[in-house]
C-alpha cells in the first residue's frame, strides 16, 4: 500500500488524518519501555523536581530575609501608636483642668498626631518591605520555573504523545507503514542503509521485513519496544 497517496508529505508520528482517526490516538506513555530511556526519564524527572523544589526553597528563604528589613518600621509603628495613645490620655486629663484645660490640651494633641505620623511611616515600610520581598522571590523563581515551563515540560510532553501514538500505531500492519515512513523521513542515512541498500524501494514494494525493521527503529528511537520483543 502506498501512503504517500493519503499524506503529501512524510506523516508524523500522530499519524495522517487520511489514515488513522486521530481519536484513537490520546493515549500517552509516561516512560519508555525500555531501560536505558526510561531511566533517564525517570532520572530527569527527579532532577527536575529536585530544581523546582530547590527553587522554590530559594525563594523562601529570600523572602523570609528581605521581610527582616521590616523589623524597624515594626518598631516604629509600635512605638509611634503607643506613644500617640499615651499623648491623648495625658491630654484628655489635662483637658479637665478648670479655666486652662483646653488650652493645655492643644500641645498634647499635636505631639500625638505627630507619634501617629511616625506610626504611619513605620506601616508604610513595612509595605514597601513586603512589596520588596515578594517581588525578590517571583524573581528568583522565574529563571528555574520558566527553564522548567518552557524548556521540559513541552519537551517531556511531547514524548508522551508520539510514544503513546507510536505504540499504538504498532499495533496494526497500517501502523506499521506509518511508522516505517516516518523512519525513512527522519532517521540518520547510514541507519537506514544498514537495514537494506534500497531500503526506500523495499518500502514501496511493501516488503515486510523491510517494513517491520523501520517501524522498530523508529520505535527504538523512541525507546519502545517491538509487539514481539
Amino acid at each position: 500500500m502506498d501512503l504517500q497517496l493519503a499524506c503529501s508529505q512524510p506523516p508524523p508520528i500522530d499519524g495522517c488524518r487520511g489514515v488513522v482517526v486521530r481519536g484513537t490516538l490520546s493515549g500517552v506513555k509516561i516512560y519508555a519501555d525500555r531501560f536505558p530511556t526510561a531511566a533517564r526519564q525517570l532520572l530527569t524527572d527527579l532532577l527536575v523536581v529536585a530544581w523546582v523544589y530547590a527553587a522554590v526553597r530559594g525563594a523562601l528563604w529570600l523572602h523570609d530575609l528581605v521581610q527582616k528589613l521590616a523589623v524597624p518600621g515594626q518598631k516604629l509603628e509600635g512605638a509611634g501608636s503607643g506613644l500617640a495613645d499615651n499623648l491623648a490620655d495625658a491630654g484628655g486629663k489635662v483637658r479637665r483642668v478648670p479655666l486652662v484645660g483646653d488650652e493645655l490640651t492643644a500641645p498634647f494633641r499635636q505631639a500625638a498626631d505627630a507619634a501617629r505620623g511616625l506610626a504611619d511611616a513605620g506601616r508604610d515600610q513595612q509595605h514597601l518591605v513586603d512589596q520588596l520581598a515578594l517581588a525578590l522571590a517571583v524573581a528568583v523563581l522565574i529563571f528555574p520555573l520558566g527553564l522548567v515551563l518552557f524548556g521540559w515540560l513541552p519537551l517531556r510532553v511531547r514524548w508522551m504523545r508520539r510514544a503513546g501514538s507510536a505504540a499504538k500505531l504498532a499495533a496494526g500492519p497500517a501502523g506499521r507503514d506509518l511508522l516505517a515512513l516516518r523512519a525513512l523521513a527522519t532517521q540518520p542515512l547510514g541507519r537506514l542503509t544498514r537495514i537494506a541498500p534500497d531500503v526506500a524501494e523495499a518500502w514501496r514494494r511493501g516488503d515486510d521485513a523491510t517494513v517491520d525493521a523501520l517501524a522498530a527503529l523508529e520505535l527504538r528511537q523512541l525507546g519502545l519496544r517491538t509487539r514481539d520483543r
